[in-house]
């Protein structure tokens, strides 16, 4: 149950609250049709009650591999009133590594359509509402565990990441994202990732218009924000660079005067990318969050910030973040360490793992593997991640810092950098570019050596037709190395 008292509710009960003050406006939409707050919430009791028919129980953790759509939404806000907690996952995860997030969770039933197979009982929405036709409400109940997303992390083993966080909608704390009652959200990431997925519900409960699109594509997400007249997106830089590669008569025939809020996340951004975002849409727009789905600490910068601080995800919002030495010892500003974070004194776990064990140091400490540094007002500038440096020659060469100067080239839709082994330097920069027609090695040899120091420059390169980076922005380089270290 929530807490009458400071107001903490359920979210089955904060769907229901939204149901009566909103009724028919519209909750969520997709590419087919658009669900109203009433009906949202009379949809989710009956498919609540179908959960229960199906066996789910308060406290299960229940595996949802559905694309982004309204069924996604829906399959989420019934398995709260069921008490039980949403584990997302791709629904174009290969069978064993379904198989292998499923046996972590436990889960009783897989909701999912023909994409993904299982021996456990699998439901879809229109067989989960076929067990149920009452959509009256259900005795309130709260999950104890809110979300449990996955990760494979830098290992490529599944591991689960269980919110600290009980199912339940706080009305003292501000809007997540800077979301409110009167956005339009438009949400092109897959849900199935934690920012997605926690940027969208958030704005639910706040009683936001979320509009989902069943998978990015540039021209139609500006297409989207003119049409619905979106006041907030969620992006990742992969997409920000797609947008901006459109032809300037493409991008001239939406109007994204409506856009208040755009934040990017889940990667680093490359400063010629931001900036240009920058003066597109307005420093005031541009928003962008560093954190770990663990959710220990937490920064955020404005665009207004960042013109006078280029480089830096933020300053230090929620918890504590510090450098330190190999030796664990806290660096000064300037000097660059592993970044550690801690939840504020007294604050409880905001996360627990299954199938994997945070890295720590003493006092609380944890690490998500990332490198950098803060300058002397505190604001945090990332290097890379620990377990992708690349040592060459006896130098720390960062594959992010070279993906950014490639990804600047006009010709390159995506890239990755990873290290090889070389009898000479120990290891030779690699990289793996998915191209535009045109582009030439040597034109791409020149444009890196205008911006990079020697050392730092791509020995070889692979020009790949296949994307590089997920749905997400995000790219695995220990698997795409492992896949050229076993052809050699």
């Amino acid at each position: 149950m929530g807490d009458p008292a400071e107001g903490i509710i359920s979210l089955g009960a904060r769907l229901k609250q939204l149901a009566q003050s909103r009724g028919e406006r519209p909750a969520v939409t997709d590419a087919h049709r658009t669900v109203t707050w009433a009906e949202l919430h009379a949809r989710t009791n009956r498919l609540a009650r179908g959960l229960e028919a199906a066996g789910v129980k308060l406290g299960d953790l229940v595996t949802l591999g559905l694309p982004n759509s309204v069924d996604f939404i829906e399959a989420c806000y019934a398995l709260w009133k069921v008490g039980a907690t949403p584990q997302p996952i791709s629904y174009r995860l290969p069978p064993a590594e379904a198989e292998a997030v499923m046996e972590l969770a436990r889960t009783p039933i897989l909701i999912a359509g023909d994409s993904l197979a299982s021996a456990r009982p699998r439901y879809d929405i229109a067989s989960l509402m076929a067990l149920s036709d009452d959509e009256s409400d259900l005795e309130d109940r709260t999950a104890p565990v809110y979300k449990a997303p996955t990760s494979g992390g830098s290992t490529g083993r599944p591991k689960l990441i269980l919110s600290g966080g009980a199912g339940v909608f706080d009305p003292n704390l501000p809007g997540a994202y800077r979301t409110n009652a009167d956005d339009v959200m438009l949400m092109p990431g897959p849900l199935y990732h934690n920012g997605p997925f926690t940027a969208s519900i958030g704005g639910l409960n706040q009683g936001a218009h979320l509009i989902v699109m069943a998978r990015f594509d540039a021209e139609e997400t500006l297409r989207q924000i003119d049409r619905h007249r979106a006041t907030w997106i969620y992006t990742v830089p992969t997409m920000m660079s797609r947008i901006w590669r459109l032809p300037d008569e493409v991008k001239a025939r939406f109007d994204l005067s409506s856009l208040k809020t755009l934040w990017h996340l889940a990667a680093p951004c490359p400063p010629w990318l931001k900036e240009t975002f920058i003066h597109w849409l307005g420093p005031e727009v541009i928003m962008e969050l560093y954190a770990g789905t663990e959710a220990q600490a937490v920064t955020i910068i404005s665009g207004t910030e960042w013109l006078e601080h280029r480089g830096s995800v933020g300053r230090v919002t929620v918890g504590e973040m510090c450098a330190f030495d190999g030796d664990g010892r806290p660096l000064p500003p300037g000097e660059t360490g592993e970044i550690f974070m801690r939840r504020p004194a007294g604050a409880p776990p905001s996360y627990r793992y299954l199938g994997a064990e945070p890295r720590t140091l003493p006092g609380g400490w944890e690490s998500l593997g990332d490198i950098g540094w803060f300058d002397a007002d505190g604001y945090l500038y990332l290097a890379d991640r620990r377990t992708d440096m690349i040592l060459v020659g006896g130098s720390n060469v960062y594959p992010a810092e070279i993906e950014a100067a490639l990804d600047e080239h006009p010709l390159v839709q995506s890239s990755a950098v990873i290290g090889l082994p070389d009898e000479d330097l120990g290891n030779r920069i690699h990289a793996i570019v998915q191209p535009r027609p045109g582009l030439a090695e040597a034109d791409l040899r020149a444009h890196l050596a205008a911006r990079l120091v020697t050392y730092k420059q791509p020995r070889s390169f692979e020009f790949v037709a296949e994307n590089i980076r997920d749905d997400a922005g995000k790219v695995r380089r220990s698997q795409l190395r492992a896949e050229r270290l076993s052809k050699d």
